[in-house]
C-alpha cells in the first residue's frame, strides 16, 4: 500500500499540479479588529487600508508571518489604547512587516507602518491628556494617545523587521506616518529587537510615553533615527543607526531629533521630554571627510524646544554636524546637569557642535562636549573609532569594534540615570561589544531579498538543478539549495507522503544563480517528505526525512 501511495504521489508531483498559496487579503483589509485574533504563520497576509485593532482586543503574531503592506490602501497597522499587540518573532524566525512591490523596485513609503498607542502620560500644546496620532488622513477615523496610567500595557513586540514605511497623507510637513511610531505607550509594553528600514520619514518616533526599549535598528530612513517629542520619559539601550548618502528629507535629516512639543520655544509642558539613552551607535552619511551626501542631511543630534534628552556611553559618527544644542531651555537643563551627553565618542565631523537660539547666554556646544569630567572623546575621522566593517551595509556589515578600538572601553554606568537596573551595564561604548545581536532575525539588503532564501553566487550555473537537502535526516530544520540558470517564477513546496502540500516555501520571481533555503519543520510531524522546486521549464522533486 505505501508503494502504491508513493507511486500515486510521483505521478501528482510530475503533473506538474499546482497548489495555492496561502495568501490572505481579507483579515487585514481596511477594518476594525474587535476581539482577539491569531494570524497564520504559513499564511501571507496583505494588509490594506487602515486596520484598527480596537479597545479590549489582542492581534496575535506568530513568530515567522509576514504581513505586506498593500501601497495603493496604504496599509498601515493601528493598535489603539486598550488594545494589545502580541508579535513574539524569535532570532531565526523574525516576524516581518514589508513591501508588496518586487524585488529591486521597493522604497521608502510603500504602505503606512506601524502605529502602537497607549494610555502613559503625555505633554502636549493644548495642555490636554490626550491627543490625536499624527498622519492619519482626515478621511480615516482618528486615532487618540495619551492618559494617566505610565505603566499601561499594549503588548509586545519582539523581533520585528518593518520595511519600506512611511508616508505622508496628509500633505502638512512634520505630519506623516512613521516606520514605528509610538503615542502614549507605557512602561508595561515590551519592545525589542526592532529593525525598521527605508522608511519614509522618521523611522522611530515616541510622542510621549514611558516605555522602555532596546535592541532596535534604524535602517536608511528619509528624515530622522529616533525622534522623541511631547514628554518621552523612555529608557533605551543598544540602538543602531545607519544611513545612506543620497537619501534625506527636506525636513534636515539627523540621527536623534528631540521636541518636548512642537509649540514655541517658551513652552515648558510637563511631562518634559526625558528619554534616556545609553549604547547607541550612529553610522552616518559622510564615509570620509569627502564624501558627498545629499545637502539635506544636518546633524547627528538635533535638541531644542526644551526638551531634555540624555544620551551616554555612544559612538556618534560622521555627519556634518554633531550636535545642534537649540534654544535656551536646552541649555539651561545641560548647564543643570539635568540632562547629559557623557561618556560619548564624537568622530569625522566637520563640525562638532553648534547652537542657535542663545543670543547673549555664553554657552558655547563645543567646550561644553570637551569638559573635562563628561568624558567624551573626540577624533578626526571615522576611522579613528576602529569598527570591523560599519559601511559593509548588504555585504556583511559589522559594527563590533576591532581590537585597539577605543570603543571597548569608557564606559561608565555609575551616573544615577543607569542605575536602573533595566539597563545593562557594559564596558564598551556603542551598541556593541564582543557579539552581534543584530545576527539571524536582521535584514540590510531588503531592496532585493527574497523572503525566505538567501543567494549564496550570483554566478549564472550551467542547469537547474535541486540539491539533497542536508542534514538528511534532520531535526528541525534543514537547507535545501537550488540552481536557476533562468531568471523568473520559482516555487518550492513540501507535500506529506500522501499528496498534500505542507509548505509553500517560495513563490517569487527570482534572479539568476544559486540559493538556499532553510526549511523549519519544527511544526510538523516525524516522516517522510518531498520538496519540488518548479520553475517555468523545469519541475523537480526529491525526498527528505524528519525524525523528532
Amino acid at each position: 500500500m505505501k508503494k502504491v501511495i508513493l507511486v500515486l504521489f510521483a505521478m501528482l508531483l510530475m503533473s506538474g499540479s499546482v497548489f495555492s498559496q496561502a495568501w490572505d487579503s481579507t483579515t487585514l483589509n481596511n477594518n476594525n479588529i474587535t476581539s482577539n485574533i491569531t494570524l497564520n504563520a504559513s499564511t501571507r497576509y496583505i494588509m490594506k487600508g487602515f486596520v484598527y485593532v480596537k479597545s479590549s482586543a489582542t492581534i496575535t503574531i506568530p513568530a515567522g508571518t509576514v504581513i505586506y503592506g498593500d501601497k495603493a490602501t496604504t496599509g498601515t497597522l493601528i493598535i489603539e489604547r486598550g488594545g494589545k499587540i502580541n508579535a513574539n518573532g524569535t532570532s531565526s524566525q523574525p516576524i516581518i512587516f514589508t513591501s508588496r512591490i518586487a524585488p529591486g523596485l521597493r522604497g521608502p513609503g510603500d504602505w503606512g507602518g506601524v502605529i502602537l498607542l497607549g494610555k502613559a502620560t503625555i505633554n502636549t500644546v493644548s495642555g490636554s491628556d490626550t491627543a490625536a496620532i499624527e498622519g492619519l488622513p482626515p478621511s480615516v477615523t482618528p486615532a487618540y494617545y495619551g492618559g494617566h496610567d505610565d505603566n499601561d500595557n499594549s503588548g509586545l513586540m519582539r523581533y520585528v523587521r518593518i520595511e519600506f514605511p512611511g508616508i505622508n497623507l496628509t500633505g502638512v510637513s512634520g505630519n506623516e506616518i512613521n516606520g514605528l511610531t509610538m503615542g502614549g505607550v507605557g512602561r508595561g509594553t515590551t519592545l525589542e529587537y526592532i529593525q525598521v528600514s527605508y522608511s519614509g520619514d522618521d523611522s522611530f518616533e515616541w510622542f510621549g510615553g514611558t516605555v522602555n526599549c532596546k535592541y532596535f535598528i534604524a535602517y536608511k530612513g528619509v528624515d530622522d533615527d529616533f525622534d522623541t517629542d511631547n514628554g518621552f520619559r523612555g529608557k533605551c539601550q543598544f540602538f543602531l543607526g545607519i544611513r545612506d548618502s543620497n537619501i534625506a528629507d527636506i525636513s534636515g535629516s539627523n540621527g536623534f531629533e528631540s521636541d518636548n512639543n512642537a509649540n514655541s520655544p517658551s513652552n515648558f509642558n510637563t511631562p518634559r521630554t526625558q528619554p534616556i539613552f545609553t549604547n547607541v551607535t550612529f553610522i552616518g552619511p559622510k564615509r570620509t571627510s569627502s564624501t558627498p551626501i545629499n545637502p539635506n542631511f544636518t546633524r547627528c543630534a538635533h535638541i531644542r524646544r526644551n526638551s531634555k534628552l540624555s544620551c551616554y556611553n555612544s559612538i556618534f559618527t560622521a555627519y556634518p554636524v554633531g550636535v545642534r544644542f537649540d534654544g535656551m531651555g536646552v541649555a539651561n537643563a545641560f548647564l543643570a546637569d539635568s540632562m547629559a551627553l557623557k561618556n560619548n565618542i564624537f568622530a569625522g565631523f566637520t563640525t562638532l557642535a553648534d547652537t542657535v537660539s542663545m543670543a547673549g547666554n555664553g554657552f558655547n556646544g563645543i567646550n561644553f562636549l570637551n569638559t573635562a569630567a563628561f568624558s567624551n572623546r573626540v577624533y578626526t575621522n571615522n576611522t579613528d573609532v576602529m569598527l570591523t566593517n560599519p559601511y559593509g551595509y548588504e555585504n556583511g556589515g559589522n559594527w563590533l569594534p576591532l581590537a585597539g578600538s577605543p570603543a571597548l572601553t569608557g564606559a561608565n554606568f555609575t551616573y544615577t540615570p543607569l542605575t536602573d537596573s533595566y539597563f545593562t551595564a557594559t564596558t564598551y561604548v556603542g551598541a556593541f561589544g564582543t557579539s552581534n545581536w543584530t545576527s539571524g532575525w536582521s535584514q540590510f539588503n531588503p531592496m532585493n531579498y527574497v523572503i525566505g532564501i538567501n543567494q549564496i553566487s550570483s554566478v549564472v550555473p550551467s542547469k537547474f538543478e535541486l540539491s539533497q537537502n542536508y542534514p538528511n535526516p534532520f531535526n528541525p530544520s534543514t537547507k535545501i539549495n537550488f540552481s536557476i540558470p533562468k531568471a523568473g517564477i520559482v516555487s518550492l513546496k513540501v507535500f506529506d507522503v500522501t499528496g498534500r502540500e505542507v509548505a509553500n516555501l517560495l513563490n517569487e520571481k527570482l534572479s539568476t544563480g544559486t540559493y538556499e533555503y532553510t526549511f523549519d519543520a519544527s511544526k510538523l510531524n516525524s516522516g517522510v517528505y518531498f520538496y519540488k522546486l518548479s520553475g517555468e521549464t523545469f519541475s523537480e522533486t526529491k525526498k527528505m526525512l524528519l525524525v523528532k
